[in-house]
This record gives structure tokens, sequence and C-alpha cells, in this order.
């Protein structure tokens, strides 16, 4: 199984999703459902042939003039046009995925001074990299885990506590692999989480059914249910952003929604970590 989503797959998803009756265009008789690789052609104003060839991954790189001609045709949300342009021309010559690459001590301060609220370092596999201790008490105490266990995806389709902490799993499950598939395409990681894709769909069938939906979706910000184990069921506002020089990180903070939320994380992070300075930094794992 590949990693996703080649430009010919990504293409053929998205037409066969299109309601033709939509477009004004009588549905008839077809063998499959959406618009026909012509009618997709005719919208774009480009040879039907050359269409056909994208779809079966022989027509060579499309130019951009193209790919927005498509994206049109395909009536492409913001999101799924940058998919596209990430599948048919790909990444920016500065992008690079450097998964090995350790977090500079001065983002783990960073970390370390949102005292009161959850925030961890991802990259764009989802591997959690780096996290503060507002994050260890009220997500994951990822000290406790092996490094390839602090992977979010392995986390939500594989652990089943994961499930219970979730108000709507399906839902969160979902929306984190939409986002994954961005993620992945954005940094040009495709390649290096071929293997976690592969473990994924063999183990867990509820991820292998929602990444064959192909659907994307962007991480910006957000509001969290979560039902903690100590805290009973809390709100957190969550806001990720990218780390410069490294399109392969994301850093995402959590807020508590309510002075009630605030005050019941501020207890649990006192409780969880007794007699430390609440400035005192760390370093990973530490």
């Amino acid at each position: 199984m590949t990693t996703g989503n080649s430009l010919g797959v990504y293409l053929k998803d998205r037409r066969t999703k299109l309601d033709p009756a939509s477009f004004g265009i009588a549905a008839g008789r077809r063998r499959t459902s959406g618009l026909r690789r012509e009618e997709v052609a005719q919208r774009a104003d480009i040879s039907p042939t050359w269409y056909t060839w994208l779809e079966q991954g022989r027509g060579g790189k499309p130019s951009a003039e193209v790919l927005d001609r498509i994206s049109r045709a395909l009536v492409l949300t913001e999101v799924e046009r940058e998919h596209l342009f990430l599948l048919g021309l790909g990444r920016a010559p500065d992008v690079r995925y450097r998964r090995s690459d350790p977090i500079t001590p001065r983002l783990q301060r960073l970390l370390d001074v949102l005292t009161f609220s959850p925030a961890i370092v991802r990259t764009a596999a989802w591997d959690v990299v780096a996290w503060n201790r507002a994050a260890a008490s009220v997500l994951t105490d990822y000290r406790t885990l092996a490094p390839d266990q602090r992977n979010i995806l392995r986390r939500i389709f594989c652990d089943p506590n994961m499930r219970g902490k979730q108000s709507d799993w399906a839902s969160v499950a979902r929306f984190i692999v939409a986002s994954f598939r961005v993620d992945v395409a954005r940094a040009g990681a495709d390649s290096e989480v071929a293997r976690l894709v592969e473990e994924l769909s063999q183990t867990s069938p509820d991820f292998l059914a929602m990444w064959q939906t192909n659907e994307v979706q962007t991480y910006g910000e957000g509001v969290k249910q979560l039902r903690h184990p100590e805290l009973g069921d809390i709100t957190l506002e969550y806001s990720a952003f990218a780390v410069d020089q490294r399109p392969d990180l994301s850093l995402i903070v959590y807020n508590p929604a309510t002075p009630a939320d605030k005050a019941r994380v501020e207890a649990l992070i006192a409780k969880t970590f007794p007699g430390e300075p609440t400035d005192a930094s760390r370093s990973p794992g530490g």
C-alpha cells in the first residue's frame, strides 16, 4: 500500500464524489458515480486525453495553470487545492523532512514557560518529540512511553484507553487522519511514513477505512473536549503553529477554556509535579 495519494488517485477520488446533477449534467446510465473524465476535462478546458493520462499516472508533470483549472473543475476547497498542487508539482525546494533532528533548547524553553497550558511539538508523522509538564499532566505522560509509542496516530487507533478519553472518538480520529495526510504531503514525508501507514492499515480497520476516504483538513485551531480520568470532562482551546525553518514540526498549544477548567488543570499539575518550581526547564523525557 502506498502512503498516498498519487495525483491520479486523488483526481479520480475527487471526480467520482461529484454529483453530475449539481453541474446541470444528466446522470444517465453510468458505470461509476461522479463525473466522467471527459466532463472534468471539458470543465477545465483541457484535452480529455491529457486529463485521462493524468489520472493514469502517465501524463507527466502538469503546469500550475492546468492544476488551477482542474481544481476549479472539481470544485476543490482551498486545502484540497493545496493538496492537489503538492501532489502535482511537489514541495517547495526548502521543504525537507528531518525526522532525526532534535528540537532546540530554545524551543523546549518556550514549551516550559507555558506553565498551565499543555503544549507539545510533533513531527509531520505525528510523533511527539517535546512537551511540557502541563501536557504530561493533562494529555499524556510521554515520559512513560518508548519513543516509537509517542506517535499520536498509534495511540488513537491502537490504544483502547485513548477512545475513552475522547467525547467523540470517531470524529477526532477522522480529523486526525485528514490533517496527518496534509502534514505528510506538506513536509514531503510521504516515503518516510509509508511503514507507519502500512502498520496502521493492517492493525486498525478504522484507520484503513478513514485513510481510504482521501479527506484532507488543516489543524489550525479549535476546541477539544477531553474526558480526563481525574479531571472529568474538560474543554481545551487549541492552536497550531508552524516552527520557523522546520516545516516538519508543529507546535500545538492547549488552553483551558474556562476559569474552572484552568483551576482544575493547575491543581492537577501541582499534584503531578509536587515541590517543583513552575518555571523549571526540562529536557524532553526528563
